[in-house]
This record gives C-alpha cells, sequence and structure tokens, in this order.
C-alpha cells in the first residue's frame, strides 16, 4: 500500500456511499458499496483475501468515493456506476439487469406489472426496488387491496383472479376507464406516502391475531409490514422523468472552496467531479465564475437544469447560461443538492487534511 493511499483511507467517512477503485492509469476498475465506507474500503488493504480480491488491491492505485444519503441511494448508485464505467473486476450488475420497477401499464385496461426496463411511455413507473423480494410481496399486496386486470383481453370467461378478488373483472363485465382511474389513484397515494395507512392497518391485525393466539397469522402480517417498510425504503438517485440534470453543491473552508457537481442523464445520477480553488473574492462570485467556465470554456454538454443551492443574481447567471436554474425546496431534487455539499464539504475537508499531512510529514 503505497503512503497517498493509507493517508486517504485515514480520513475516509463513517457514512454510507459507494467507492471506486481506480488503476495506475486513472480506469475505474472496481466499484463497490458500503453501509461505512471507512471500514469497507480500510478492508481491501489489510488481512487476507482470495486471488480474485488480491489480483484487485495489487492494481490499486488510488480510489475515489461519493457518500450517499441511505444504504439504499448507495446501491441503486452502485447499479448507475457500474453501467457506467465497465469495470473489469465487477461480475454482478455488469449486464443489462437492473432493480426493478413498480408499473401502472398505459393501456385501456391497465396493469400492475413488475418491469427492469424503463420507457418513455405514459406508463407510472415507481422504484427502482433494491429489494427484489419486498417488491414483489408489495406488488402481491397491491393486487390484493386495488386489483387491477390479471388475465388476458382475449380472456372469454371470469378467471380465477376474478373469483378471488385480485382482477377487477374486465373477463368477466364492463369496466369504465372512471373505474380504472380510481383504482389508479389508490395505487399512487400509496407510493406517495399511502403506504404508511396501510402499514398502521396491518398492525392493527396483526395485534389483533396475537391476541387470539393466532401466531402464524400475526407473523405472516409481521412480514408483510416488513416488505412494505423495506420495499419503500426512499431513494434519492434515480428520477423517472429523464431530464438531463446537473446537481452542484458547494463548500467554502479555510480560504478554499470545492464544488461539487453530479451529472444526471436519462433520469439516472451517473458521474461526478469536484473542483477546488481557493477564494479571493466572495464565494458566490467565484462560483459565478466557475459555472461560466464550466459550461462555456470547457464547452460542456449543457443538460436541460441546473439544481443548486440559491444564490445572488440567479437571473444573470440563467440569461448568460442559457439553462434553467432551480433551488429546490422539498423532495427528490433538494436532496440531490444536499447530497452534492455534503460531498462537496468531505471533499474539501480531507483535501485540507492531506495537505497537512504532506507538509508537516506526519504519517500513520
Amino acid at each position: 500500500m503505497n503512503q497517498a493511499i493509507r493517508d486517504k483511507l485515514s480520513l475516509l467517512p463513517k457514512q454510507p456511499g459507494c467507492y471506486l477503485m481506480e488503476d495506475h492509469c486513472g480506469t475505474v476498475i472496481y466499484v463497490g458499496k458500503a453501509k461505512i465506507l471507512k471500514r469497507r474500503v480500510r478492508s481491501y488493504f489489510i488481512g487476507k483475501h482470495n486471488p480474485k480480491t488480491e489480483k484487485l488491491v495489487s492494481q490499486i492505485a488510488d480510489f475515489t468515493f461519493i457518500v450517499t444519503a441511505s444504504d439504499v441511494d448507495a446501491l441503486i448508485l452502485e447499479n448507475n456506476l457500474i453501467k457506467n464505467y465497465h469495470p473489469k473486476y465487477n461480475i454482478l450488475l455488469k449486464d443489462d439487469k437492473s432493480y426493478p420497477y413498480i408499473k401502472i401499464t398505459d393501456e385501456r385496461h391497465p396493469r400492475l406489472i413488475i418491469t427492469r426496463q424503463v420507457s418513455k411511455d405514459k406508463g407510472r413507473y415507481f422504484g427502482p426496488f433494491p429489494n427484489v423480494s419486498a417488491a414483489n410481496e408489495t406488488k402481491a399486496l397491491l393486487d390484493r387491496l386495488y386489483p387491477l386486470r390479471r388475465c388476458p383481453l382475449s380472456a372469454q370467461r371470469p378467471c380465477l383472479y376474478y373469483q378471488i378478488g385480485r382482477c377487477i373483472g374486465c373477463c368477466a363485465r364492463e369496466v369504465s376507464e372512471e373505474e380504472y382511474r380510481q383504482v389508479t389513484r389508490k395505487i399512487v397515494h400509496f407510493f406517495n406516502g399511502g403506504f404508511r395507512a396501510v402499514a398502521r392497518k396491518l398492525k392493527e391485525e396483526m395485534r389483533e391475531a396475537s391476541d387470539r393466539l393466532d401466531f402464524e397469522k400475526a407473523q405472516e402480517l409481521h412480514d408483510l409490514i416488513s416488505c412494505i417498510e423495506a420495499t419503500m425504503d426512499k431513494q434519492s438517485i434515480n428520477n423517472l422523468d429523464f431530464v438531463d440534470r446537473d446537481v452542484f453543491g458547494y463548500a467554502l473552508q479555510e480560504g478554499w472552496l470545492c464544488v461539487q457537481v453530479f451529472h444526471i442523464r436519462c433520469g439516472k445520477l451517473m458521474q461526478r467531479a469536484a473542483s477546488f480553488f481557493p477564494v479571493y473574492a466572495e464565494p458566490e462570485t467565484s462560483i459565478r465564475a466557475y459555472l461560466g467556465q464550466f459550461y462555456l470554456g470547457n464547452h460542456q454538454i449543457k443538460p436541460k437544469e441546473i439544481l443548486m443551492p440559491e444564490l445572488d443574481d440567479e437571473k444573470t447567471i440563467q440569461e448568460f447560461l442559457g439553462i434553467r436554474l432551480i433551488h429546490p425546496k422539498r423532495g427528490t431534487k433538494k436532496n440531490l443538492v444536499q447530497m452534492a455539499c455534503q460531498n462537496a464539504r468531505v471533499a474539501l475537508q480531507n483535501k485540507l487534511s492531506l495537505s497537512g499531512l504532506e507538509s508537516t510529514g506526519n504519517r500513520d
């Protein structure tokens, strides 16, 4: 292990995120995720490993990392990064498979399905869900609570699902578009927060079953509640509107500024970049100058939107760049800006700490 890696290991945060291992040419050769970055990344450089890991470690010349808000975000980001970099030491998630989504199809007789392919159609997508089994169980619950079509349109008689209450019944009767809209609204409401009321009701049923000493039923309900909670664990990494965005965050410390940018393409966070420079004027003046250079001087491909913290004189920046500037107040977009700022703070603290180690010769 070289000294530069040893110093960087000492500064890793105890937070969830993804790490990217690079060889001497700067090529990403492995991408991984961790609940605690410090513990996971350090583990590669201590103790014994299998031959594959030993070979990987022997080729690591440097590493970078991205801090995420949760372990779920880290899972989804890992998937995106593997598909973007195609690192040779990754086996899982290297093909075209992805985490599943639950979809309401755009049909006259809509269905609720599990899919791994997201298309620019008029269907409603919810996800992705890293916990595949929990997603399947949640979808089964929705089939029971808010049934849509389960049978083929060619069905000539009531299907079995209709007979047990799991199909809306277009195989047995005429179902109006309004009835479909009412059901799909309930499903959308479930994913937009209504699942909490469903979980509360299931918990009441679980307690009642336990009071009746029906422990098998209580355990079944407990498992179902756990599936809902696992499925609905929120993520901020992917969006389903397919809009290309750049997300900026920044941090200021000891006269230095770090600007972090996440590149979101087709709704997925795919790449990031960090820049460091001394600040001789107001930080916002430096950030405005940086944005101009980033998109004009470096001839970057402009996204449709920029997400970033609020700055003064935004109208002038927007007119100059010709890109819509958004300062999100809530939701996934706000979480992305907060994540960019968090990564800027960590990156700047590490850079200053590493500079201190180099100047003082203080080594672990």
